[in-house]
C-alpha cells in the first residue's frame, strides 16, 4: 500500500470524524427553551391564592410595563438583545392608543432578582407602571436525519452526506396583570412552526437562525392577538362593571369611560363642526359676491334729474 494512498485515507477519515464532531457540537437532536409564568409567580410549589374579588381600578391613560418571564435555563434560550428588540416591536404597535400613556420595556434581569407576585409588584412600582404584561414562552427545536441527502465530490472522489430536517415550534403567551390587585386582566397567545433543511454540518447554525425567526413570527402573531384582546377587554369593561372600573387622570380626557370609540366620536364631531362652520362661512361669502351691490346703483333722484 503506497504512502500516498494511506495519507489520503487518513485525511478522509479525519474529515469524516470532524463532521461527526461538528454534529455533536450542534446540541444533539433536540433543544428546548422555556419560561413558566406559574413557576415565576408561585415559586417552590406555592399554591396560587383564590382569585381576588377586588375590582381593579384603572387610571387612564395607562402606564404599561412589558417583560419576558425569566427562563428556567440559559442553555439554548433566545438572546437578551433579541428579546428586547421583539418587545420594542410590540411596544411600537400600541403607543398610538389614546388610553395608553407609555410602555416600559423591562429587562428580565429585574424579575430574576425577586420572583413571585410581590416581586412583580416591586418591579412594576420601581418603573412606575400600572399594569404588567408578562411574556412567557416555550420553544422546541428538533433535528432529524432525512433519508435524502447531498452528494459531494472531492479530490478523493464522491461521498454522501445525509441531510437533516429541522423543525422549530414556538409558543408565546402574554398575560396582563393589574398591579394593585394582582388580578389577571386578559391574555394573548402566539404560535409558530418553522421547518428547514440543512446538512449535518450546517445544522447548528441553521437551527439557531430558525429559532430566532420562529420566535419573531410567534411574537408578531401574539401582538395581533393582544390588540384584539385589548379591544375585547374594552368592551367587557363597558358592559360588565365587575371586570374593572376606570377613570381619567387629572389633565387627561374626561369622564370615566374606557372607550376609544367615544374618543374617536368626539374627535369626529369636532371635525364635522369645524367643517360645517367653514362651509357656512364660504356660502355667505359666495352669496354676497353674487348679489347685486346697492352701492353700485345710481340714486333715483339722479335718474330723474337726467
Amino acid at each position: 500500500m503506497s504512502q500516498k494512498f494511506v495519507l489520503i485515507l487518513a485525511l478522509f477519515t479525519l474529515f469524516l470524524s470532524g463532521c461527526s464532531a461538528l454534529w455533536n457540537l450542534s446540541g444533539g437532536h433536540r433543544q428546548g427553551a422555556s419560561s413558566s409564568l406559574v413557576d415565576y409567580l408561585y415559586p417552590d410549589g406555592q399554591v396560587p391564592p383564590a382569585v381576588s374579588q377586588t375590582i381593579p381600578h384603572l387610571e387612564l391613560p395607562l402606564r404599561v410595563g412589558i417583560a419576558f418571564v425569566p427562563g428556567q435555563s440559559q442553555h439554548g434560550t433566545i438572546s437578551e438583545a433579541t428579546r428586547m428588540q421583539l418587545l420594542e416591536n410590540v411596544k411600537g404597535q400600541f403607543l398610538d392608543r389614546a388610553y395608553i400613556d407609555h410602555i416600559e420595556v423591562i429587562p428580565d434581569t429585574y424579575l430574576r432578582s425577586s420572583s413571585g407576585v410581590t416581586g412583580m409588584q416591586q418591579v412594576a412600582r420601581l418603573y412606575g407602571v400600572d399594569v404588567m404584561a408578562l411574556v412567557s414562552y416555550d420553544q422546541v427545536a428538533v433535528s432529524e436525519e432525512n433519508p435524502s441527502g447531498l452528494l459531494y465530490w472531492t479530490i478523493v472522489g464522491s461521498y454522501f452526506i445525509k441531510a437533516t430536517s429541522n423543525e422549530v415550534q414556538t409558543f408565546v403567551d402574554t398575560a396582563v396583570f393589574d398591579i394593585n390587585t394582582a388580578r389577571l386582566l386578559f391574555r394573548a397567545p402566539g404560535a409558530d412552526t418553522m421547518s428547514d433543511r440543512s446538512t449535518l454540518v450546517e445544522a447548528g447554525e441553521t437551527v439557531r437562525k430558525a429559532r430566532d425567526a420562529s420566535f419573531g413570527a410567534a411574537m408578531q402573531q401574539m401582538s395581533g392577538n393582544l390588540a384584539a384582546e385589548l379591544d375585547q377587554f374594552e368592551e367587557r369593561v363597558k358592559s360588565d362593571s365587575t371586570v374593572a372600573s376606570t377613570s381619567w387622570r387629572e389633565g387627561h380626557g374626561g369622564g370615566g369611560s374606557f372607550s376609544v370609540l367615544a374618543l374617536l366620536g368626539m374627535l369626529a364631531a369636532r371635525m364635522a363642526f369645524a367643517i360645517a362652520g367653514r362651509l357656512v362661512a364660504w356660502a355667505k361669502r359666495a352669496s354676497s359676491r353674487s348679489a347685486p351691490s346697492a352701492r353700485r346703483r345710481p340714486p333715483r333722484h339722479a335718474l330723474r334729474s337726467r
